[in-house]
């Protein structure tokens, strides 16, 4: 009787550990093979345990490829071929135009107000920038004490490129990691240090993606804030890349204001036209990595 039971018990596991490598290989076939459910069974081969096992490997290898970060490279390594590959791609641009939409909301001894303008700019090598503003509503202070306010200050920015770029001269460079970012692939993460105090700069961190050596992330304070009613402001802004370059793609500015209160910007770019490229064109020291000047992302009045 024992015996019975003990053979019978046998016959169950051997069909249930039948039936677990069964479904074993009826999963792997189908991930190998790709097929119907509905295909001919007829001309299913089976996988044998070596193919299972060599699917398997390739899967945890190319998982590993795509994860495996880039050798961490020293500061100044990085801060030179920043620079080199952006005065590559700044020489090629010509010409682009983009749409941005500006939003600003306050919250403090006035209450709750808000404005919004959209604006229209153009570039044109080696330093010609325009603006034409599209639409505008809302509070009319805010409109007219600080959103056109923004494009002046951006216009001077422009007009003090040496003041703004990402150099050497302007900032102290200190690797931080490497880190990945939804835009691109893995970025080298370095802290910006501004080595005088100036409204063009920051203290804050930057990202750097790895393959094409452009920012792509930042995030920081003004070095000296942009207005005596500011006490103090946190800037994040992030690039995307359109065809060959990359540019800014959104910035979120939040403000303290001394009085009371606080002050949101928010600038999303967008509708990118690349309208002028010269492959042929040569580089030249002034075209390096800017960041948005704070005093062009920040509430000031």
């Amino acid at each position: 009787m024992n015996f019975l039971h003990s053979e019978r018990g046998n016959r169950r596991a051997g069909v249930c550990h039948c039936v677990a490598l069964a479904c074993l290989l009826t999963l792997v076939n189908g991930g190998l093979c790709a097929q119907s459910p509905y295909r001919d069974r007829r001309d299913t081969k089976d996988p044998s345990t070596k193919e299972i096992s060599k699917y398997l490997l390739n899967k945890d290898l190319s998982a590993a490829v795509r994860s495996k970060d880039p050798p961490l490279l020293p500061a100044n390594v990085i801060v030179d071929k920043l620079m080199a590959a952006n005065a590559h791609r700044s020489a090629e641009v010509r010409g682009f135009q983009d749409t941005r939409s500006y939003h600003l909301q306050y919250h403090g001894l006035l209450g709750v107000r808000d404005a919004s303008m959209q604006v229209l700019a153009t570039y044109s090598a080696p330093d010609q920038r325009d603006f034409s503003v599209v639409s505008q509503s809302g509070s009319k202070l805010l409109l007219n004490r600080v959103l056109l306010k923004l494009l002046d200050s951006e216009k001077e920015a422009f007009r003090n490129r040496k003041q703004v770029e990402l150099s050497t001269d302007n900032y102290q460079f200190e690797v931080v990691g490497i880190d990945r970012v939804p835009v691109g692939g893995p970025a080298y993460v370095l802290a910006v240090k501004p080595r005088k105090d100036n409204k063009f700069l920051y203290h804050g961190k930057i990202w750097v993606d790895a393959n094409d050596f452009a920012v792509v992330k930042m995030e920081g304070q003004p070095a000296k804030s942009p207005s005596f009613w500011i006490k103090d402001t946190d800037i994040e802004s992030n690039w995307t890349k359109v065809g060959d370059f990359w540019l800014i793609a959104n910035s979120t500015s939040t403000s303290h204001i001394r009085m009371g209160g606080m002050a949101t910007l928010t600038i999303d770019y967008g509708n990118y036209q690349i309208t002028g490229i010269d492959r042929r064109a040569p580089q030249t020291h002034s075209q390096t990595p800017v960041l948005p000047d704070p005093s062009a992302v920040t509430p000031q009045r």
